[in-house]
């Protein structure tokens, strides 16, 4: 186990037993992010995705004096240009009754001593428009805004027709 020097604060990776807790802050996070209804995620799906044969991305979980209190959900993408792989935070959230301790901070900082480890060229996430308290965190922490990228998605009905578009 990692201790970060806040003291009654210890960050870890997840395992398969912290799939209940993950899945109750992955709710959180989308009830703060106004997000709720789009949440479909299960502890089956998360133990095959996060923990199965063949694990998508990796979790790392905050305990505050006992209790859980945060996590942060990342993955590895590709940047072409630097020919390294980088480091994606998917989700970070620290319990509301327990923000301000310096959670969201070790966090984070965990991340990038990963990414660094890892010999990463990069870590990025995304912050919506509207979330002021997140935007001057990362800003305080030296992240910058990529204001002349856009992010694309698409999903469900929309994602499989795009696949149907492929000639093969």
């Amino acid at each position: 186990m990692i201790e970060t020097t806040i003291e009654g604060l210890s960050l870890r990776l997840a395992t398969a037993n912290d799939v209940p807790q993950i899945l109750q802050f992955i709710q959180a996070l989308a009830e703060y992010e106004k997000l709720s209804d789009q949440v479909v995620a299960n502890e089956e799906k998360l133990r095959a995705t996060l923990f199965g044969d063949k694990p998508f991305a990796e979790v790392v979980m905050a305990d505050y004096q006992g209790q859980a209190a945060g996590f942060a959900l990342f993955f590895h993408n590709y940047s072409t240009f630097l020919a390294k792989p980088g480091m994606y935070l998917e989700d970070l959230f620290v319990d509301p009754n327990l923000r301000g301790k310096g959670i969201g901070k070790a966090l984070i900082t965990f991340l990038a001593k990963l990414a660094v480890e890892r010999d990463c060229g990069r870590l990025e996430w995304s912050v919506l428009d509207w979330n002021q308290p997140a935007i001057d965190f990362y800003q305080s922490l030296g992240a910058v805004m990529l204001h002349d990228w856009r992010i694309n998605r698409v999903t469900g009905d929309t994602l499989t027709n795009m696949a149907k578009l492929f000639p093969g």
